[in-house]
């Protein structure tokens, strides 16, 4: 007995103290772009839940623009108490200048509340949540994200140029609680594809999905909308795993050998590749992660080889 309260006493102040904060850059490789386009570097963030006091954790995030990526896109989660919005807007200055794209989690409405983690495997936490009123400043947060000049996604569609390939962005909401509007993603996209004033010469284009909670009915949806890659966080990879296996739990009905890392999304006969990110921080009420540790994913977008 003595022995098991010895390893489960480390194997807590290591998710405790070491993990969590063992930050990471995961790198992957996608061939989705036409033959003969510049490859396109995108730096994928996720589920910061910054709070003011973790200046580590802001030194980390200041230090990515060093992978001088050519596309940001947040999923969502940057928030993680209702002072941190400076704190954010802090450890985002150093991308200022580089394109980039959002779409909301609820904890971009919703500050962090103490929850009992077992609850978990009673299925996603949007099914057992009492009413809440929004308790943080979103506004303030969307100003943080549009003076940096980044574009907004949520339920919406917007075009991009870059590096002389064409990118059709979409996205939704945060579907965990439900605030998705697909049929208002798609009227945008619609309207984009039929007024898009692309330049000549330019490739594509290539078209990116993007969402919080890869919940599978968003998936379906953003690969039905013709996305050839699809970006997701929210499930923290689990945020505790058994050495060397899946995530126990998604937090969403994702299966969970999908719930991080870059996979295939089939559906009928369109498929996309899915980047799920383990994301980077935690609920201050749950300060650990085992098996998970936090990252930032920078996916090298190439040239499709022909033939």
């Amino acid at each position: 007995m003595g022995a098991l309260v010895g390893v489960g006493a480390v194997t807590a102040a290591y998710a405790t103290l070491v993990e969590r904060t063992a930050f990471r850059v995961r790198h992957e490789t996608l061939r989705v772009l036409p033959p003969g386009s510049a490859t396109l570097r995108v730096l994928h963030l996720a589920d910061q839940h910054l709070a003011p006091w973790q200046h580590g954790k802001v030194a980390w995030l200041r230090s990515l623009a060093a992978l001088e990526p050519d596309l940001v896109i947040s999923t969502g989660d940057a928030l993680g108490h209702r002072d941190a919005v400076p704190t954010l807007a802090d450890s985002l200055e150093p991308l200022r200048g580089i394109p980039g794209v959002f779409v909301h989690g609820s904890n971009d409405l919703f500050g962090p509340v103490l929850k009992n983690p077992l609850k978990y495997f009673l299925g996603p936490s949007s099914k057992r949540a009492a009413h809440r009123e929004p308790d943080l400043d979103t506004a303030a947060l969307e100003a943080v994200y549009a003076d940096l000049g980044w574009l907004d996604l949520n339920d919406r569609a917007r075009a991009l140029e870059l590096a002389g390939t064409r990118l059709e962005l979409f996205g939704t909401h945060d579907a965990h609680h439900g605030w998705d509007r697909v049929d208002a993603m798609r009227d945008a996209l619609g309207v984009l594809r039929e007024q898009a004033d692309w330049s000549a010469g330019t490739r594509g284009p290539v078209a990116i999905g993007v969402t919080h909670a890869p919940y599978r009915r968003i998936l379906d949806a953003l690969v039905d909308e013709g996305a050839d890659v699809v970006f997701a966080g929210h499930t923290h990879g689990g945020q505790v795993r058994i050495p060397g296996g899946h995530a126990l739990v998604a937090n969403c009905d994702v299966p969970l050998d999908q719930a991080s890392g870059l996979s295939t999304w089939r559906h009928g006969a369109a498929e996309a590749a899915l980047q799920v990110s383990q994301g980077i921080g935690t609920s201050i009420y749950a300060p650990f992660r085992l098996g998970t540790p936090p990252e930032a994913v920078l996916v090298s977008l190439e040239a499709r080889r022909i033939g």
